[in-house]
Formats: structure tokens, C-alpha cells, sequence
């Protein structure tokens, strides 16, 4: 009879816990895992974001770079980390396209995380050294189609945006580029910058500065319509390269079995950064936007990865190019 008083006691506890941790959350650092360099367009994603959510949360977000693999050793982190809240992944697209591109990823991509929200979407850009030869896109198209063979396609390395951008390009046009790839977007564009290689595809928030200051050359963006930061630059399907649309999107994760209100918690303040004018501002500028309230939450998240997912799988599997 006393053991099962005592056991009936744990229980109560055990069940009045778990309220009361959501409750409490967070009441000590939280730490976002960018599962690449600092510096790059997914770390000024994040650290604008994580700057605002401190200030709702009343405690900071502190980042935590860790590249390597295409993203998938920051996200591996993340997955093996404790499931309390404190360890958060805020990662694109190639959270998505990991699951086709390495055949031995060390996690299962849908089992292994829980959801938080969609934080934005960023167009790209076709850009290539400033003294390419094409004035236009319609040029470009014909002019790499006829001298596929001698040009060079830099990107950050497999499984980034721009190689997955750069893919989708080669893919369209039906000409297979020399694909240079580097350990991160910042030597990739230091390159192109140099014209040491020719044609680079990224995101808005890492070709902006060198397209307003005329540093590349600007040919066209994925997005279906154009971009009002970038008006006079068209669209692939205004060209004829249907299909060639692609938007590096984020999303904030946190490891399987995080209690559900502590990932509405996250969400809550991951809404409010959002809503800040500074951020929309500051997203502006970099060519995105913040996404809406109805975007920025778990449920949003996870149908989204789970399309992605679905969506690369045979554009990967076509290509045959496989990061293991």
C-alpha cells in the first residue's frame, strides 16, 4: 500500500513537471546551432533573428556556427542534443535535400527533429564575373548553352544553396558547367569577384552589396515574378527556363521530444522577431521578407520540409551527384 502511495506521489510530480518546465522556459541561454560559417547568408539570417527573439524570450539566443557537410553536422548536433529547448537548429533548404544527398546521413531528417517555424524566404540571383560577355540573360542562355564546356560554375559546396541553385541552372539550361566547389559561400564569391571563375547562383542576402555596387554581373532571378529590389532583372521562365525556380527558405528545429509548449514558446517569440519593423527592414535589404504569423509555426514548418523533400529527391536523383 505504501509503494503504491509513493508511486502515485512520483506520478502526480512527473505529470505537474512538465507544465511547470514550459512554464519556466527559458530560464538560462539558448543556444541556435547554424550548421555553416559565420558570415555567410544563412548566419546573418540567424543572427538577426535570434537578436530579436532574445529580447522577447527575456533570455539570449547565442550562435553557434558549425559547418562542415553541407549543413548536416550542425544539424546532427541538433539532433543528439537534449530535447529541452536550449539547443535549437536554424537551417535552409539543405535540411530538406540532405535526406537525398547523403545516402549514410548519420539521422533520420523527419524522425529525429521537432518544429518550430518558417523564418523566410530568400530569392537568388544568376550572377557571374563583372566582365562576363552576355549583356542579358537571353544572352547568357545561348552564350553558356554553346560554351558549356569552358565555363565555370562556383558554389559553396554540395549541399548549399548555391549548389543546389547552380544544379537546378545546369539542369534547365541542359549544359553541364564545370562545377568549381569551396568550403563556403565568402571564398566562392571572393572568387568570382577575382575572376578566377565565371558564374555563380545565391542567395539575395549574398549577392545584393556586389550587385549594387557593380562588382558582378546580374543576369536573372529564380523567383517566379521579379524582385522589386531588383526590378530590371528578369525572371528564368521569361527566358523560356521553365522550371527554374528556387527560394532558399529557414526554419528553426529543436530536437525530437522537446515539449510541444516549449516549441510554441520558441514559436511565440520567433513570431514576434518577425513582426519587428527593424527586421522587415533589415530583411528588405538583403531582398526577402520575414514570413507571416501563419508561416512562422511548427505545423507550417513541418508540412514544408516534408514537400522539399519530395520535391529534390528526383531532381538529386537525376543529377546522380551525391555528397557521400
Amino acid at each position: 500500500m505504501a509503494f503504491k502511495t509513493i508511486s502515485g506521489a512520483l506520478m502526480s510530480a512527473t505529470l505537474l513537471s512538465a507544465p511547470a518546465f514550459a512554464q519556466d522556459y527559458p530560464d538560462r541561454q539558448v543556444t541556435m546551432v547554424v550548421p555553416f560559417t559565420a558570415g555567410g547568408p544563412t548566419d546573418t539570417v540567424a543572427r538577426l533573428v535570434a537578436e530579436r527573439m532574445s529580447a522577447d524570450l527575456g533570455e539570449q539566443i547565442v550562435i553557434e556556427n558549425m559547418g562542415g557537410a553541407g549543413g548536416t553536422l550542425g544539424a546532427g548536433r541538433v539532433a543528439g542534443a537534449e530535447p529541452d529547448g536550449y539547443t535549437v537548429l536554424l537551417h535552409h533548404i539543405g535540411m530538406a535535400t540532405a535526406e537525398t544527398l547523403y545516402r549514410n546521413l548519420a539521422y533520420e531528417t523527419l524522425e529525429a527533429f521537432d518544429y518550430v517555424g518558417l523564418v523566410t524566404e530568400v530569392p537568388m540571383v544568376v550572377v557571374a564575373r563583372q566582365d562576363f560577355e552576355p549583356a542579358d540573360f537571353a544572352g547568357f542562355v545561348d552564350y553558356v548553352k554553346a560554351n558549356a564546356d569552358d565555363l565555370t560554375l562556383a558554389n559553396a559546396g554540395i549541399g548549399s544553396a548555391s549548389h543546389l541553385c547552380g544544379m537546378l541552372l545546369m539542369q534547365s539550361l541542359e549544359a553541364p558547367l564545370i562545377t568549381v566547389p569551396y568550403q563556403g559561400t565568402g571564398p566562392a564569391m571572393t572568387d568570382l569577384l577575382g575572376g578566377q571563375v565565371d558564374i555563380m547562383c545565391d542567395q539575395t542576402t549574398n549577392t545584393t552589396q556586389q550587385i549594387q555596387g557593380d562588382t558582378v554581373k546580374a543576369y536573372a532571378v529564380t523567383t517566379p515574378d521579379r524582385l522589386t529590389l531588383f526590378p530590371d532583372l528578369p525572371t528564368g521562365a521569361e527566358s523560356g527556363l521553365d522550371g527554374f525556380e528556387v527560394s532558399i527558405w529557414h526554419g528553426i528545429y529543436t530536437p525530437k521530444g522537446t515539449p510541444a509548449e516549449v516549441n510554441e514558446r520558441l514559436a511565440t517569440a520567433l513570431q514576434s522577431a518577425l513582426a519587428d519593423p527593424g527586421v522587415a527592414e533589415a530583411m528588405a535589404n538583403l531582398g526577402t521578407a520575414p514570413s507571416s504569423a501563419e508561416d512562422a509555426t511548427p505545423a507550417a514548418l513541418q508540412a514544408k520540409l516534408e514537400a522539399e523533400i519530395a520535391r529534390w529527391q528526383p531532381v538529386i536523383e537525376a543529377a546522380g551527384v551525391y555528397a557521400d
